[in-house]
Protein backbone atom coordinates (compact mmCIF):
# COMPACT_ATOMS: atom_id res chain seq x y z
CA UNK A 1 0.00 0.00 0.00
CA UNK A 2 1.78 2.90 -1.39
CA UNK A 3 1.95 6.43 0.88
CA UNK A 4 -1.43 8.01 -1.23
CA UNK A 5 -2.89 5.47 -0.80
CA UNK A 6 -2.38 5.20 3.26
CA UNK A 7 -3.31 8.79 3.80
CA UNK A 8 -6.21 8.30 1.71
CA UNK A 9 -7.29 5.70 4.00
CA UNK A 10 -5.95 7.17 7.18
CA UNK A 11 -8.03 10.31 6.17
CA UNK A 12 -11.64 8.63 5.38
CA UNK A 13 -10.92 6.40 9.06
CA UNK A 14 -10.31 9.86 10.52
CA UNK A 15 -13.91 10.92 9.72
CA UNK A 16 -14.90 8.19 12.36
CA UNK A 17 -12.83 9.76 15.39
CA UNK A 18 -13.82 13.70 14.70
CA UNK A 19 -17.67 11.59 14.77
CA UNK A 20 -17.04 11.29 18.59
CA UNK A 21 -17.65 7.33 18.31
CA UNK A 22 -14.37 6.66 20.17
CA UNK A 23 -15.88 6.13 23.12
CA UNK A 24 -18.53 4.15 22.08
CA UNK A 25 -16.46 1.67 20.06
CA UNK A 26 -17.20 -1.99 21.69
CA UNK A 27 -13.72 -1.96 22.83
CA UNK A 28 -14.45 0.76 25.48
CA UNK A 29 -18.13 -0.32 26.60
CA UNK A 30 -19.35 -2.16 29.47
CA UNK A 31 -18.50 -2.78 33.44
CA UNK A 32 -14.61 -3.53 34.20
CA UNK A 33 -14.26 -6.97 34.80
CA UNK A 34 -14.76 -8.25 38.10
CA UNK A 35 -11.98 -9.85 40.38
CA UNK A 36 -11.31 -13.59 40.45
CA UNK A 37 -12.68 -15.31 43.81
CA UNK A 38 -9.45 -16.25 45.90
CA UNK A 39 -10.05 -19.78 46.51
CA UNK A 40 -10.17 -21.06 42.55
CA UNK A 41 -5.95 -20.09 42.27
CA UNK A 42 -3.02 -20.40 44.83
CA UNK A 43 -0.76 -23.42 45.90
CA UNK A 44 -2.56 -26.81 45.84
CA UNK A 45 -2.02 -30.11 48.12
CA UNK A 46 0.57 -31.34 45.96
CA UNK A 47 2.81 -27.96 45.75
CA UNK A 48 1.76 -26.50 42.48
CA UNK A 49 0.70 -23.25 41.65
CA UNK A 50 -3.18 -23.02 39.83
CA UNK A 51 -3.55 -19.73 38.04
CA UNK A 52 -6.52 -17.65 37.76
CA UNK A 53 -7.91 -18.36 34.18
CA UNK A 54 -9.08 -14.78 33.39
CA UNK A 55 -8.10 -12.12 35.45
CA UNK A 56 -8.20 -8.03 35.49
CA UNK A 57 -4.99 -6.08 35.26
CA UNK A 58 -4.35 -4.86 38.48
CA UNK A 59 -1.20 -3.71 37.22
CA UNK A 60 -1.25 0.02 39.42
CA UNK A 61 -3.42 -1.40 42.06
CA UNK A 62 -0.30 -3.56 44.36
CA UNK A 63 -0.11 -6.83 45.76
CA UNK A 64 -2.03 -9.76 45.20
CA UNK A 65 -0.95 -12.42 47.92
CA UNK A 66 -1.61 -15.82 48.46
CA UNK A 67 -1.65 -18.24 50.96
CA UNK A 68 1.82 -19.19 51.78
CA UNK A 69 3.39 -15.81 49.92
CA UNK A 70 6.17 -14.64 51.73
CA UNK A 71 5.55 -11.55 53.81
CA UNK A 72 9.18 -10.05 52.59
CA UNK A 73 11.27 -9.36 50.07
CA UNK A 74 13.56 -12.23 49.79
CA UNK A 75 16.88 -11.22 49.96
CA UNK A 76 18.66 -14.48 49.16
CA UNK A 77 20.21 -15.06 45.53
CA UNK A 78 20.45 -18.67 44.21
CA UNK A 79 22.98 -19.77 41.54
CA UNK A 80 23.35 -22.69 39.34
CA UNK A 81 25.85 -23.22 36.27
CA UNK A 82 26.60 -19.37 36.16
CA UNK A 83 29.42 -17.03 37.50
CA UNK A 84 28.64 -13.38 39.25
CA UNK A 85 31.73 -11.96 37.18
CA UNK A 86 30.80 -8.42 38.90
CA UNK A 87 27.82 -5.93 40.56
CA UNK A 88 26.97 -2.32 40.54
CA UNK A 89 23.98 -1.06 42.94
CA UNK A 90 23.24 1.55 39.99
CA UNK A 91 19.16 1.83 39.27
CA UNK A 92 18.38 4.00 36.41
CA UNK A 93 14.69 3.06 37.28
CA UNK A 94 13.52 0.31 38.83
CA UNK A 95 11.79 -2.36 36.59
CA UNK A 96 12.39 -1.66 32.72
CA UNK A 97 14.81 -0.43 31.47
CA UNK A 98 16.44 -0.14 27.98
CA UNK A 99 19.98 -1.11 27.02
CA UNK A 100 22.07 -1.00 23.72
CA UNK A 101 25.76 -1.82 23.22
CA UNK A 102 27.67 -0.34 20.51
CA UNK A 103 31.38 -0.27 18.99
CA UNK A 104 33.36 2.59 18.39
CA UNK A 105 36.70 3.67 18.13
CA UNK A 106 37.81 0.17 19.49
CA UNK A 107 35.56 0.66 22.68
CA UNK A 108 32.26 -0.70 23.78
CA UNK A 109 29.58 1.15 25.35
CA UNK A 110 26.23 0.38 26.61
CA UNK A 111 23.33 2.97 26.95
CA UNK A 112 21.22 2.40 29.58
CA UNK A 113 18.17 4.43 29.85
CA UNK A 114 14.30 4.68 30.72
CA UNK A 115 12.75 8.31 29.47
CA UNK A 116 14.32 11.02 31.58
CA UNK A 117 17.44 8.95 32.85
CA UNK A 118 20.07 8.13 30.43
CA UNK A 119 23.70 6.58 31.02
CA UNK A 120 26.04 5.35 29.00
CA UNK A 121 28.68 3.23 30.43
CA UNK A 122 32.44 2.25 28.79
CA UNK A 123 32.03 -1.66 29.15
CA UNK A 124 35.03 -2.56 26.99
CA UNK A 125 36.46 -3.67 30.83
CA UNK A 126 33.19 -5.33 31.52
CA UNK A 127 34.36 -5.64 34.84
CA UNK A 128 35.27 -2.31 35.77
CA UNK A 129 32.36 -0.40 33.95
CA UNK A 130 32.66 3.08 34.26
CA UNK A 131 29.87 5.84 33.28
CA UNK A 132 31.00 8.22 30.41
CA UNK A 133 26.91 10.05 30.82
CA UNK A 134 24.63 10.84 33.48
CA UNK A 135 22.08 12.55 32.08
CA UNK A 136 18.58 13.44 33.80
CA UNK A 137 16.35 15.37 31.65
CA UNK A 138 14.16 17.73 33.49
CA UNK A 139 12.15 19.84 30.79
CA UNK A 140 9.48 17.10 30.65
CA UNK A 141 11.55 15.75 27.40
CA UNK A 142 12.85 11.84 27.68
CA UNK A 143 15.26 9.95 25.71
CA UNK A 144 13.31 7.49 23.59
CA UNK A 145 13.28 3.72 23.15
CA UNK A 146 15.98 3.65 20.97
CA UNK A 147 17.51 1.46 18.02
CA UNK A 148 21.37 2.46 16.86
CA UNK A 149 23.15 0.78 14.02
CA UNK A 150 25.90 1.70 11.74
CA UNK A 151 25.12 3.00 8.08
CA UNK A 152 27.98 1.87 5.77
CA UNK A 153 26.78 3.66 3.24
CA UNK A 154 26.83 6.76 4.99
CA UNK A 155 30.06 5.85 7.20
CA UNK A 156 27.71 7.07 10.06
CA UNK A 157 26.47 5.83 13.04
CA UNK A 158 22.53 6.54 13.17
CA UNK A 159 19.99 6.46 16.31
CA UNK A 160 16.09 5.85 16.23
CA UNK A 161 14.39 7.03 19.01
CA UNK A 162 10.61 6.48 19.68
CA UNK A 163 8.09 8.58 21.61
CA UNK A 164 5.02 7.91 22.46
CA UNK A 165 1.82 9.34 23.98
CA UNK A 166 2.05 8.48 28.24
CA UNK A 167 0.29 5.70 29.01
CA UNK A 168 0.42 6.95 33.28
CA UNK A 169 1.88 9.80 35.52
CA UNK A 170 -0.99 12.29 33.70
CA UNK A 171 -1.53 9.84 30.76
CA UNK A 172 -4.63 7.04 31.20
CA UNK A 173 -2.99 5.87 35.06
CA UNK A 174 -4.75 2.46 34.39
CA UNK A 175 -8.35 4.17 34.66
CA UNK A 176 -9.64 3.80 30.88
CA UNK A 177 -12.81 2.47 31.95
CA UNK A 178 -13.30 4.05 35.36
CA UNK A 179 -12.79 7.35 34.38
CA UNK A 180 -14.38 8.83 31.12
CA UNK A 181 -11.96 12.14 31.33
CA UNK A 182 -9.26 9.37 30.72
CA UNK A 183 -9.25 9.11 27.15
CA UNK A 184 -9.98 12.37 26.56
CA UNK A 185 -7.14 13.46 27.98
CA UNK A 186 -4.54 11.52 26.49
CA UNK A 187 -6.23 12.37 23.17
CA UNK A 188 -5.83 16.05 23.74
CA UNK A 189 -2.36 16.07 25.16
CA UNK A 190 -0.02 17.83 23.41
CA UNK A 191 3.51 16.88 22.00
CA UNK A 192 5.26 14.79 19.87
CA UNK A 193 4.39 10.99 18.41
CA UNK A 194 6.50 10.27 16.32
CA UNK A 195 10.28 9.80 16.18
CA UNK A 196 13.42 11.62 16.08
CA UNK A 197 16.45 10.56 14.16
CA UNK A 198 20.08 11.30 14.95
CA UNK A 199 23.43 11.05 14.10
CA UNK A 200 26.15 9.41 16.92
CA UNK A 201 29.37 11.62 16.09
CA UNK A 202 30.54 9.94 19.72
CA UNK A 203 28.49 8.12 22.75
CA UNK A 204 27.72 11.51 24.24
CA UNK A 205 27.36 13.58 21.08
CA UNK A 206 24.01 13.25 19.11
CA UNK A 207 22.91 15.47 16.13
CA UNK A 208 19.47 15.24 15.02
CA UNK A 209 19.18 15.04 11.84
CA UNK A 210 15.23 14.36 11.70
CA UNK A 211 12.10 14.48 13.83
CA UNK A 212 8.96 12.68 12.09
CA UNK A 213 5.65 12.38 13.60
CA UNK A 214 3.59 9.26 12.79
CA UNK A 215 0.58 11.06 12.71
CA UNK A 216 -0.25 10.99 9.30
CA UNK A 217 -2.91 13.41 8.81
CA UNK A 218 -1.87 16.28 11.51
CA UNK A 219 2.14 15.73 11.37
CA UNK A 220 2.78 19.69 12.23
CA UNK A 221 -0.24 19.98 15.36
CA UNK A 222 0.53 20.82 18.28
CA UNK A 223 -1.93 18.24 19.42
CA UNK A 224 -1.12 15.38 17.70
CA UNK A 225 -3.23 12.18 16.61
CA UNK A 226 -2.77 8.51 17.20
CA UNK A 227 0.19 6.81 19.97
CA UNK A 228 3.52 7.87 18.50
CA UNK A 229 6.25 5.28 17.82
CA UNK A 230 6.48 2.32 20.32
CA UNK A 231 9.68 0.68 21.64
CA UNK A 232 12.38 0.04 19.94
CA UNK A 233 12.92 0.42 16.15
CA UNK A 234 13.80 -2.71 13.80
CA UNK A 235 16.54 -0.79 11.73
CA UNK A 236 20.01 -2.76 11.29
CA UNK A 237 21.59 0.76 9.15
CA UNK A 238 19.85 -0.06 5.95
CA UNK A 239 17.51 1.14 3.86
CA UNK A 240 14.19 0.32 5.77
CA UNK A 241 13.24 0.33 9.36
CA UNK A 242 10.09 -1.23 11.56
CA UNK A 243 8.42 1.05 13.75
CA UNK A 244 5.16 0.66 15.57
CA UNK A 245 2.72 3.28 16.36
CA UNK A 246 -0.82 4.07 16.37
CA UNK A 247 -1.21 6.94 12.90
CA UNK A 248 -4.38 8.42 14.29
CA UNK A 249 -6.71 8.22 16.75
CA UNK A 250 -8.87 5.39 15.26
CA UNK A 251 -6.84 2.30 16.04
CA UNK A 252 -8.22 2.19 19.40
CA UNK A 253 -9.42 -1.09 19.58
CA UNK A 254 -7.19 -2.08 22.53
CA UNK A 255 -8.38 -3.76 25.29
CA UNK A 256 -5.84 -3.25 27.99
CA UNK A 257 -7.00 -0.30 30.99
CA UNK A 258 -3.95 1.42 30.70
CA UNK A 259 -3.03 2.05 27.09
CA UNK A 260 -5.87 3.35 24.81
CA UNK A 261 -4.12 2.54 21.07
CA UNK A 262 -3.58 -0.25 19.52
CA UNK A 263 0.03 -0.08 17.31
CA UNK A 264 0.43 -1.18 13.92
CA UNK A 265 3.42 -1.84 12.12
CA UNK A 266 5.18 0.83 9.81
CA UNK A 267 8.16 0.54 7.49
CA UNK A 268 9.83 3.84 6.82
CA UNK A 269 12.48 4.01 3.89
CA UNK A 270 15.50 5.20 5.91
CA UNK A 271 18.10 5.45 2.22
CA UNK A 272 18.49 9.52 3.78
CA UNK A 273 17.90 9.46 7.06
CA UNK A 274 17.48 13.23 7.03
CA UNK A 275 14.29 12.85 5.28
CA UNK A 276 12.47 9.21 6.28
CA UNK A 277 9.57 8.53 4.37
CA UNK A 278 6.58 6.00 4.84
CA UNK A 279 6.54 3.05 2.93
CA UNK A 280 3.52 0.98 4.05
CA UNK A 281 1.23 -0.35 6.98
CA UNK A 282 -0.03 -3.78 8.27
CA UNK A 283 -2.18 -4.28 10.94
CA UNK A 284 -4.55 -7.39 11.89
CA UNK A 285 -8.14 -7.10 10.95
CA UNK A 286 -10.34 -5.30 13.66
CA UNK A 287 -7.57 -3.24 15.07
CA UNK A 288 -9.49 0.02 13.58
CA UNK A 289 -12.77 1.89 14.38
CA UNK A 290 -14.99 0.34 11.88
CA UNK A 291 -13.69 -2.67 11.47
CA UNK A 292 -16.07 -3.83 14.35
CA UNK A 293 -16.84 -7.37 12.22
CA UNK A 294 -13.65 -8.74 12.36
CA UNK A 295 -12.95 -7.17 15.81
CA UNK A 296 -16.00 -9.10 17.25
CA UNK A 297 -14.06 -12.37 15.98
CA UNK A 298 -11.36 -11.80 18.71
CA UNK A 299 -11.32 -14.04 21.45
CA UNK A 300 -10.12 -11.02 23.27
CA UNK A 301 -13.05 -8.60 22.01
CA UNK A 302 -14.52 -7.26 24.81
CA UNK A 303 -12.36 -9.03 28.12
CA UNK A 304 -11.21 -4.91 29.38
CA UNK A 305 -7.67 -6.42 30.02
CA UNK A 306 -5.87 -7.44 26.91
CA UNK A 307 -2.91 -6.32 24.70
CA UNK A 308 -4.75 -6.11 21.85
CA UNK A 309 -2.26 -4.75 19.06
CA UNK A 310 1.66 -4.75 18.12
CA UNK A 311 3.84 -4.98 21.70
CA UNK A 312 7.39 -4.47 19.36
CA UNK A 313 7.97 -3.74 16.36
CA UNK A 314 8.58 -6.76 13.41
CA UNK A 315 11.80 -8.77 13.39
CA UNK A 316 13.10 -9.97 10.07
CA UNK A 317 16.24 -12.31 10.43
CA UNK A 318 17.71 -11.34 6.66
CA UNK A 319 17.18 -7.85 5.63
CA UNK A 320 14.40 -7.35 2.22
CA UNK A 321 17.55 -5.53 0.87
CA UNK A 322 20.00 -8.79 1.78
CA UNK A 323 17.54 -11.06 0.06
CA UNK A 324 15.30 -11.50 2.79
CA UNK A 325 11.67 -12.08 2.72
CA UNK A 326 9.68 -12.44 6.09
CA UNK A 327 8.69 -10.51 9.26
CA UNK A 328 7.50 -11.88 12.16
CA UNK A 329 5.01 -10.11 15.03
CA UNK A 330 3.83 -10.72 18.49
CA UNK A 331 0.33 -9.02 18.20
CA UNK A 332 -0.59 -9.65 21.93
CA UNK A 333 -3.69 -11.59 22.45
CA UNK A 334 -4.00 -11.43 18.62
CA UNK A 335 -1.31 -14.15 17.96
CA UNK A 336 1.86 -14.75 16.22
CA UNK A 337 2.38 -13.65 12.88
CA UNK A 338 4.34 -14.08 9.79
CA UNK A 339 4.28 -11.33 6.75
CA UNK A 340 5.55 -11.27 3.71
CA UNK A 341 7.78 -8.30 2.95
CA UNK A 342 8.89 -9.11 -0.64
CA UNK A 343 7.48 -6.31 -1.97
CA UNK A 344 7.77 -3.45 1.12
CA UNK A 345 5.29 -1.19 0.03
CA UNK A 346 2.63 -4.32 0.07
CA UNK A 347 2.82 -6.03 3.39
CA UNK A 348 0.92 -9.31 3.46
CA UNK A 349 -0.32 -11.74 6.05
CA UNK A 350 1.01 -15.07 5.41
CA UNK A 351 -0.23 -17.26 8.63
CA UNK A 352 -1.08 -16.03 11.91
CA UNK A 353 -1.01 -18.67 15.53
CA UNK A 354 -3.69 -17.91 17.59
CA UNK A 355 -1.04 -18.68 21.06
CA UNK A 356 -3.36 -16.74 23.61
CA UNK A 357 -3.52 -19.05 27.40
CA UNK A 358 -6.28 -16.59 28.89
CA UNK A 359 -7.12 -13.12 29.91
CA UNK A 360 -4.51 -11.00 31.70
CA UNK A 361 -1.09 -9.57 30.84
CA UNK A 362 0.34 -9.51 27.60
CA UNK A 363 -0.18 -13.06 25.87
CA UNK A 364 2.18 -11.86 22.89
CA UNK A 365 4.88 -9.44 23.36
CA UNK A 366 8.22 -10.67 21.38
CA UNK A 367 9.72 -12.76 18.83
CA UNK A 368 13.25 -13.72 18.74
CA UNK A 369 14.01 -14.78 15.10
CA UNK A 370 17.80 -15.19 15.68
CA UNK A 371 17.60 -18.93 14.81
CA UNK A 372 15.40 -18.97 11.80
CA UNK A 373 17.95 -19.23 9.31
CA UNK A 374 20.20 -21.36 11.07
CA UNK A 375 17.31 -23.96 12.40
CA UNK A 376 14.02 -22.85 11.33
CA UNK A 377 12.54 -21.72 14.63
CA UNK A 378 11.18 -19.12 16.66
CA UNK A 379 10.74 -17.97 20.35
CA UNK A 380 7.64 -15.99 21.34
CA UNK A 381 6.34 -14.90 24.65
CA UNK A 382 4.30 -12.60 26.62
CA UNK A 383 5.08 -11.60 29.93
CA UNK A 384 3.05 -10.82 33.25
CA UNK A 385 1.84 -7.37 34.27
CA UNK A 386 0.04 -8.31 37.57
CA UNK A 387 2.05 -9.52 41.01
CA UNK A 388 1.65 -12.81 42.28
CA UNK A 389 0.97 -14.64 39.67
CA UNK A 390 -3.04 -12.72 39.88
CA UNK A 391 -3.38 -14.09 35.86
CA UNK A 392 -2.81 -16.84 33.70
CA UNK A 393 0.72 -18.20 33.35
CA UNK A 394 2.75 -17.07 30.31
CA UNK A 395 4.67 -19.50 27.99
CA UNK A 396 7.60 -18.98 25.82
CA UNK A 397 6.58 -20.75 22.38
CA UNK A 398 9.59 -22.83 20.17
CA UNK A 399 7.53 -22.79 16.67
CA UNK A 400 8.92 -24.32 13.64
CA UNK A 401 8.84 -21.54 11.08
CA UNK A 402 10.37 -23.69 8.25
CA UNK A 403 6.62 -23.31 6.32
CA UNK A 404 5.68 -19.80 6.63
CA UNK A 405 2.21 -20.88 5.33
CA UNK A 406 1.66 -23.51 8.62
CA UNK A 407 3.70 -22.18 11.27
CA UNK A 408 3.25 -25.06 14.19
CA UNK A 409 4.46 -24.66 18.26
CA UNK A 410 6.47 -27.75 19.19
CA UNK A 411 7.14 -26.90 23.09
CA UNK A 412 7.30 -24.26 25.36
CA UNK A 413 10.34 -23.31 27.91
CA UNK A 414 10.01 -25.35 30.93
CA UNK A 415 8.13 -23.29 34.10
CA UNK A 416 11.76 -22.07 36.37
CA UNK A 417 11.45 -24.39 39.40
CA UNK A 418 12.70 -22.43 42.90
CA UNK A 419 15.78 -24.15 44.38
CA UNK A 420 15.03 -26.79 47.13
CA UNK A 421 16.71 -24.68 49.72
CA UNK A 422 14.45 -21.62 48.89
CA UNK A 423 11.27 -21.13 51.37
CA UNK A 424 8.64 -21.44 49.24
CA UNK A 425 7.81 -24.47 46.35
CA UNK A 426 6.98 -22.10 43.64
CA UNK A 427 8.13 -18.65 42.69
CA UNK A 428 4.78 -17.08 42.89
CA UNK A 429 4.82 -17.04 46.36
CA UNK A 430 8.47 -14.90 46.13
CA UNK A 431 6.38 -11.39 45.86
CA UNK A 432 6.45 -9.45 42.79
CA UNK A 433 5.93 -10.77 39.15
CA UNK A 434 6.86 -13.77 38.01
CA UNK A 435 6.99 -15.09 34.58
CA UNK A 436 9.34 -14.36 31.20
CA UNK A 437 10.06 -11.11 29.48
CA UNK A 438 12.33 -10.54 26.49
CA UNK A 439 14.81 -12.22 25.02
CA UNK A 440 18.19 -10.78 24.49
CA UNK A 441 17.48 -7.86 21.21
CA UNK A 442 18.36 -8.63 17.88
CA UNK A 443 20.71 -6.11 18.33
CA UNK A 444 23.23 -7.72 20.76
CA UNK A 445 26.63 -8.52 20.07
CA UNK A 446 28.17 -11.11 18.01
CA UNK A 447 25.75 -14.09 17.59
CA UNK A 448 23.36 -16.18 19.62
CA UNK A 449 24.06 -19.36 20.52
CA UNK A 450 21.95 -21.42 18.08
CA UNK A 451 21.30 -23.47 20.94
CA UNK A 452 21.18 -21.72 24.16
CA UNK A 453 18.07 -19.24 25.33
CA UNK A 454 18.24 -16.84 27.39
CA UNK A 455 15.55 -15.51 29.51
CA UNK A 456 14.45 -13.22 32.01
CA UNK A 457 11.82 -14.51 34.51
CA UNK A 458 11.11 -11.27 36.56
CA UNK A 459 11.95 -12.77 40.34
CA UNK A 460 12.85 -15.87 39.30
CA UNK A 461 16.26 -13.74 37.56
CA UNK A 462 17.70 -15.43 34.80
CA UNK A 463 16.81 -18.35 33.19
CA UNK A 464 19.39 -20.31 30.55
CA UNK A 465 17.41 -22.64 28.63
CA UNK A 466 19.22 -25.75 25.96
CA UNK A 467 17.10 -25.72 23.03
CA UNK A 468 19.16 -27.87 20.64
CA UNK A 469 16.62 -30.58 20.88
CA UNK A 470 13.86 -28.09 20.34
CA UNK A 471 11.05 -30.25 20.88
CA UNK A 472 12.20 -30.74 24.81
CA UNK A 473 13.98 -27.62 26.01
CA UNK A 474 15.97 -28.26 29.32
CA UNK A 475 17.10 -25.72 31.64
CA UNK A 476 20.56 -25.81 32.64
CA UNK A 477 20.97 -22.82 34.20
CA UNK A 478 19.80 -19.84 36.58
CA UNK A 479 20.74 -16.53 38.51
CA UNK A 480 18.04 -15.46 41.04
CA UNK A 481 19.24 -11.98 42.35
CA UNK A 482 18.26 -10.72 45.89
CA UNK A 483 14.95 -8.46 45.27
CA UNK A 484 15.52 -4.67 45.97
CA UNK A 485 12.65 -2.20 46.39
CA UNK A 486 9.93 -1.83 49.02
CA UNK A 487 6.99 -4.05 49.44
CA UNK A 488 4.30 -1.72 50.43
CA UNK A 489 5.64 1.42 49.33
CA UNK A 490 6.24 2.40 45.36
CA UNK A 491 4.78 -0.40 43.25
CA UNK A 492 7.29 0.74 40.91
CA UNK A 493 10.41 -0.17 43.48
CA UNK A 494 9.97 -3.88 43.73
CA UNK A 495 7.31 -5.09 41.45
CA UNK A 496 9.03 -6.26 38.44
CA UNK A 497 13.02 -8.04 39.39
CA UNK A 498 14.84 -8.77 36.49
CA UNK A 499 12.88 -7.31 33.23
CA UNK A 500 15.37 -6.93 31.19
CA UNK A 501 18.77 -9.11 30.13
CA UNK A 502 21.51 -8.59 27.42
CA UNK A 503 23.77 -11.35 25.97
CA UNK A 504 27.17 -10.23 24.51
CA UNK A 505 27.31 -13.62 22.70
CA UNK A 506 30.63 -12.96 20.89
CA UNK A 507 32.15 -12.13 24.84
CA UNK A 508 29.75 -15.19 26.78
CA UNK A 509 28.79 -12.41 28.99
CA UNK A 510 25.30 -11.76 30.57
CA UNK A 511 24.11 -8.62 31.67
CA UNK A 512 20.85 -8.61 33.58
CA UNK A 513 19.11 -5.68 35.29
CA UNK A 514 17.50 -6.07 38.50
CA UNK A 515 15.87 -3.88 41.09
CA UNK A 516 18.94 -4.03 43.03
CA UNK A 517 21.60 -2.93 40.42
CA UNK A 518 22.98 -4.78 37.46
CA UNK A 519 25.04 -7.79 37.66
CA UNK A 520 27.51 -9.63 35.36
CA UNK A 521 26.79 -12.80 34.58
CA UNK A 522 29.37 -15.63 32.85
CA UNK A 523 28.45 -19.26 32.10
CA UNK A 524 29.82 -22.60 30.71
CA UNK A 525 26.88 -23.09 29.30
CA UNK A 526 27.94 -19.82 27.24
CA UNK A 527 31.52 -20.58 26.89
CA UNK A 528 34.47 -19.41 28.39
CA UNK A 529 34.18 -15.49 29.20
CA UNK A 530 36.13 -12.41 27.58
CA UNK A 531 37.21 -10.50 30.59
CA UNK A 532 39.95 -8.66 29.01
CA UNK A 533 38.26 -6.82 26.00
CA UNK A 534 36.74 -7.27 22.93
CA UNK A 535 36.75 -9.93 20.61
CA UNK A 536 39.59 -9.86 17.89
Amino acid sequence: MGRAVLLHTFRLGAAIAAAGLLCGSAAMAGPPPAKVDPSSYGMTADGTFVHPKAAPSTTYAGPNPVKGSLSYLEQKQYIKNMKVEAHWDIVVRPGHTWQHFVDMNGRRYMFHYYREFVRVYDVTDPVHMTTVLNKTYTDGSWFGAASIAFNKKLDKWIMIQTFEVPRSHGGLDDKKYSDPAAAARVMSAPGFRGFRVYELKSPTEWVQLAEVSMDLLNPHATVQQGGGGYDVPHYVGGKYAYLLGAPDNTFTHMEFSNQLYSPIHMIYDMEDPSNPKLVSSWWAPGQRLGEEDAYAKWPSAGDHTSWTGGRLPMELPVEIEDGGRYGYTAMGSLGFYIVDLLDPTKPRTVSSLQLSNGVGGVDGDHVDVSRVVRRGIVLTGGYPMNEDCYEPWKDVSIIDVKDPANPKVISVLPRPVPPKSAPYKDFCLRRAKFGPKRASPYYSPGVSDPNIAVYPYFNAGVQLYDISDATKPKNVGYFVPPLGGKLGGDLSSYNSPTESVHVEWDRKLVWLFNTDGIYLLSSPVLGKPVLDGLVK
